[in-house]
């Protein structure tokens, strides 16, 4: 009887998630199927699983459309994603070493202030940052789109208590060969923490590929603007060409999905050594 129960059980569970994962892959069933779809297949009130033709023509047309600037806003994405991933993670993995490791008498004042940041609405900085940003000159550049946003406070959290649990041990051997903080964090530190920079850089890509309102007011000229920003001129065009959204949805999200299918397992592993929980 109680194995019974137990099969019983597994089954119900597998079936939960499988229907759990059928459900999830819905959206990318409909990215791929309106946008390899006619305009009368989108808009039929019949609805039918696959378009009567699948038109891959459809992904030619939406980067030769000159109102839609795709390829370039794939690359400035690419760019800034990049180089926000990198910036943070470096800044942030030294801020969260030093607060760990370095013996500073107002460390824990210093890093509940950065936790504050937390709690802070980004609406209350926004226009401070906007105006700081219009002064130096840095609108629709690389400088305006990425600096301001290198600062992350659960970057640096994460970092923080991830170095609290790192063994002592193979930075005291360092110690001995005469290595200082510096060169014993990019030479001992950095090599054996690849997890939760792996989690952590997949997390801020994620998050700066996916980001709308500071690209949006910011990269003011169209030869600045992300892939989010360049989608969003579908919602004000007057005519609104349904397969060209799907298309151009579909294809901005393969580099997530790229990413996180090769990082995925950097993610739960870096979570669960950086110790949060704690």
């Amino acid at each position: 009887m109680h194995d019974a129960l137990t099969r019983a059980g597994r089954a119900l569970r597998v079936v939960l998630l499988v229907a759990l994962a059928l459900l999830f892959l819905v959206p990318f069933y409909l990215l791929v199927r309106n946008g390899l779809a006619s305009e009368s297949d989108i808009t039929a009130p019949d609805w039918t699983f696959f378009p009567r033709t699948w038109h891959w023509s459809n992904l030619t047309e939406v980067f030769a459309d000159p109102d839609l600037p795709l390829a370039r806003s794939l690359l400035n994405s690419a760019v800034i994603a990049v180089s926000t991933t990198v910036g943070t993670v470096v800044l942030a993995s030294m801020a969260g070493y030093g607060l760990a490791r370095i013996p500073y008498r107002h460390a824990s004042v210093v890093f509940y202030a950065i936790l504050g940041t937390l709690m802070v609405p980004a609406a209350v900085t926004f226009v401070p940052s906007f105006v700081l940003v219009s002064t130096l000159g840095w609108i629709s550049t690389l400088r305006g789109l990425v600096i301001p946003t290198l600062f992350s406070a659960f970057a640096c959290f994460v970092f923080r208590q991830y170095f609290l649990g790192f063994p002592k041990e193979l930075e005291d051997a360092a110690r001995v060969d005469g290595l200082g903080y510096w060169r014993t964090y990019w030479r001992i530190v950095v090599p054996n923490a690849r997890p939760v920079f792996a989690a952590v850089g997949t997390i801020v890509f994620i998050g700066a590929w996916n980001s709308f309102l500071w690209p949006l007011v910011i990269g003011q000229d169209q030869s600045a603007w992300t892939v989010q920003v360049a989608l969003s001129t579908f919602t004000t065009a007057q005519n609104l060409n349904l397969h060209e959204l799907f298309v151009a949805a579909g294809v901005s999200i393969v580099p997530l999905v790229v990413v996180f299918l090769l990082l995925q397992r950097y993610i739960v592993a870096g979570v669960e050594r950086s110790g949060i929980d704690d």
